[in-house]
């Protein structure tokens, strides 16, 4: 054999193994088409005694974001941080509600011992958020001067969402988690963050956040939902500092977001990842419903993360259990082309993979791959599905963590899918 013919040879070999032995992070867990979150606010009880056994039967995982203050066990229960309510009402008769007043009179307004005020509280802070200032400042004026004309009862009041939590319990929620369900918080009261004074606003976001840490650990800690679904910029400012992840909103730039609200169809972007977030409401079609599942079958890219409140009939926009049952049973039939995880799991398998370097070495009839990331391991704890390919000669492939692995074929090659953890090095041999 001539220097030239053994060269070209040993180079072809070489473009074989080279074309067999790759290996890539697949989109999505398991290689599946897309992936669907299904997450609940506002820890409604109906939550818990209708739609979480069928979830149970079906084994679909679900995140839920809780208002703790209410919870049995809680520390931290709504309170209003700041000097004496009392000063605050006096002052209020002499001086216009203004820019520099109006945060401290919101964190008061609902902790001034009078029923009638949250509503007036939940106008106000909605003309804020609308941008509609004035008005605000208005309806704070009015609030409080209801107050000291005495045109309001003395009492204690609750916000519907807390009040339809009550009976929920630590020990509770800690059995559910341990069954594989994501808890998360939606803030101590469940209020319109953009309006408290930054004291408030941190209570708010930090107490919850303490107490979920206290009772379920580190792991839960990771996400949470500022409530009304708010993307006010303000709100944003002192919420993203405080959780990894926002349902309401993430700013990672791979991803394409397209909230509850936005007629904008996922299939108009071009990113790696698209977030569609759909909220079912009461005169929501089963028919519409099922089209968010085909959608997201239909494209390669796209992150389906519904978004439920009330069920049978307690909670807004309430759902039967029964056309929530019929619907679950439509996107576990489709399970083995999409992902069905919790909102923690699928965030961080999607930032784990962007920032994840795998490589790979072929030595005779082994392959070694090692995976690895740069993000904090202590947070970022999801495996990572690897694709390799493999000679079409390799009848059973066995690796140093799993006995033998499922060869199956595409287009391209024989191949096989295993789960990793980012650090780790995997030995691929066939027998």
């Amino acid at each position: 054999m001539t220097y030239k013919t053994l060269f070209s040879v040993c180079f072809l070999s070489f473009l074989i193994n080279s074309a067999i032995s790759q290996t890539t992070i697949t989109k999505w867990k398991d290689d599946k088409k897309g992936a669907i979150s299904l997450t609940y606010d506002d820890g409604n009880r109906n939550q818990f005694k209708y739609a979480l056994p069928i979830m149970e039967r079906l084994q679909l995982p679900a995140t839920f974001y809780i208002i703790t203050g209410p919870i049995k066990g809680s520390r931290y229960q709504g309170k209003f941080v700041g000097r004496p309510v009392e000063d605050i009402i006096k002052e209020s008769a002499s001086n216009p509600t203004n820019a520099d007043n109006y945060f401290e009179r919101a964190s008061a307004a609902k902790y001034l011992g009078y029923i009638g005020a949250d509503a007036l509280y939940d106008k106000s802070a909605i003309a804020f958020e609308d941008g509609k200032i004035d008005e605000a400042h208005k309806l704070m004026d009015t609030l409080y001067q209801k107050v000291r004309n005495g045109a309001l009862k003395k009492g204690i009041e609750f916000s519907d969402e807390v009040a339809q939590e009550q009976g929920l319990a630590w020990d509770s929620i800690k059995a559910y988690a341990a069954k594989g369900y994501e808890f998360a918080s939606h803030t101590v009261t469940h209020t319109h963050l953009a309006v408290l004074d930054t004291t408030n606003m941190s209570y708010e976001l930090y107490k919850s956040k303490e107490d979920i840490k206290e009772h379920l650990g580190d792991k839960y800690i990771f996400d949470a939902e500022i409530p009304f679904g708010v993307e006010h910029p303000r709100a944003l400012k002192y919420a993203f500092p405080a959780y990894a992840a926002l349902r309401n909103m993430m700013t990672d730039s791979f991803l394409f977001e397209i909230n509850r609200g936005y007629k904008t169809q996922p299939g108009s972007s071009n990113k790696e990842y698209v977030q569609w977030q759909r909220g079912p409401l009461s005169k929501t079609s089963l028919q519409e419903m099922k089209s968010y599942v085909d959608t997201t079958l239909a494209h390669n890219n796209i992150w389906l993360v519904l978004v439920f409140h009330g069920i049978d009939g307690l909670g807004w926009e309430a759902l039967p259990h029964e056309l929530l049952e019929t619907y679950f049973r439509y996107i576990k039939q489709n399970e083995n082309n999409l992902w069905v995880a919790t909102f923690a799991d699928v965030a961080k398998y999607m930032r784990e993979r962007m920032h994840a370097d795998v490589s790979e070495n072929k030595t005779g009839s082994t392959i070694t791959v090692h995976l690895k990331q740069t993000l904090d391991s202590r947070v970022y704890d999801v495996p990572l599905t690897l694709k390799t390919y493999v000679p079409g000669s390799w009848k059973v492939v066995k690796s140093n963590q799993q006995p033998n692995l499922k060869i199956q074929k595409d287009a391209k090659e024989s191949y096989v899918l295993y789960d990793v953890m980012p650090g780790e090095t995997i030995t691929l041999s066939h027998q």
